[in-house]
C-alpha cells in the first residue's frame, strides 16, 4: 500500500519551537526527508530533526534553496522520484521544512513535482512556527494590531518594489533578505521608517543577532535573514 507524505514545519531553527504535533509525526514516520544544500551538506531543518528524534531515519534531498519547480527540472524530479520510492514502502513519509510548509517552503515545489508522478498520493501538512513570529517574540515586537495591514515580501528577486510596499502597509516583513540587505536599509531610511526596523540573524541558534533601527548594519547578511519594519504606534515607539 502506498504511504502518505506529510510536510512537517519544524520552525525557524530552534528545536524548542517544534510543535507537539510535528514531533508526533516525525516519531511516527518511517522515513524523514530533509532539504540539504546543493552539495549535500546538512541544513537547519535536519539539525532540528536529528536533535528531536535522532538520525536513523533521516535522508537528505539536495536541491537549491530558491526557485520554483519547473516541468523537467532534473533536481526536483530526482528528489520526487526518491520520495516515490519511499512511499512505495507504505506508512508515513515525512519531509521536514523550516518554518511552515505552506509559506515559501521547499515542500511546495517538491509536492507539485511528486503529484505529476503520483496524482493520487495522499499529501498532508503540519503547520510550523515562522521566522517572523520568532523574530517578533525574541525582539519584543508586535507584528500587527487592530486594523493594521501587514505585507510579507520575499527578497530573493530583489527589492525594487519595496518603497511602494513601505508606503502602502503598516508592517512589512522581509524574508530571505540577506544579499540585498544594504538596499533594504537604504529603502527603509528613505521612507523615514528606520527606527521601526528590526533584523534577526540565526534566530535561536549560536551566533544569534537581533538589531534595531540605526544599529542595523547596512551590509549583506546570511541568506535566511528576516527583518520587520514596524509602524509607530501612538507615540509608543518600537522597542518594548
Amino acid at each position: 500500500m502506498t504511504g502518505r507524505l506529510v510536510g512537517v514545519g519544524v520552525g525557524p531553527g530552534d528545536p524548542e519551537l517544534l510543535t507537539v504535533r510535528a514531533l508526533r509525526v516525525l516519531r511516527e514516520a518511517r522515513v524523514i526527508f530533509v532539504p540539504a544544500g546543493p552539495t549535500g551538506e546538512a541544513g537547519r531543518a535536519e539539525a532540528v530533526v536529528r536533535g528531536s528524534v535522532g538520525p536513523e531515519r533521516v535522508r537528505r534531498l539536495p536541491f537549491a534553496l530558491s526557485g520554483d519547480a519547473r516541468p523537467g527540472e532534473p533536481r526536483w524530479e530526482e528528489a520526487a522520484r526518491e520520495v516515490c520510492r519511499a512511499l512505495d514502502g507504505g506508512g508515513v513519509v515525512a519531509f521536514a521544512t523550516l518554518g511552515d510548509p505552506g509559506l515559501y517552503s521547499t515542500f511546495t515545489p517538491l509536492a507539485r513535482t511528486l503529484r505529476r508522478f503520483r496524482p493520487k498520493v495522499r499529501i498532508e501538512t503540519v503547520p510550523g512556527i515562522t521566522a517572523m513570529q520568532d523574530l517578533a517574540a525574541r525582539s519584543g515586537a508586535v507584528l500587527a494590531v487592530g486594523s493594521e495591514r501587514l505585507a510579507l515580501v520575499p527578497c530573493g528577486a530583489g527589492v525594487d518594489d519595496l518603497p511602494r510596499v513601505l508606503e502602502g502597509f503598516d508592517t512589512v516583513v522581509l524574508y530571505k533578505a540577506g544579499v540585498v540587505f544594504p538596499e533594504v536599509v537604504r529603502a527603509v531610511r528613505r521612507a523615514g521608517r528606520l527606527d521601526g526596523l528590526v533584523r534577526g540573524v540565526h534566530l535561536g541558534l549560536p551566533g544569534e543577532e537581533i538589531a534595531w533601527g540605526a544599529a542595523v548594519p547596512e551590509e549583506p547578511a546570511p541568506y535566511l535573514t528576516t527583518a520587520v519594519v514596524l509602524p509607530a504606534r501612538d507615540g509608543e515607539g518600537w522597542e518594548p
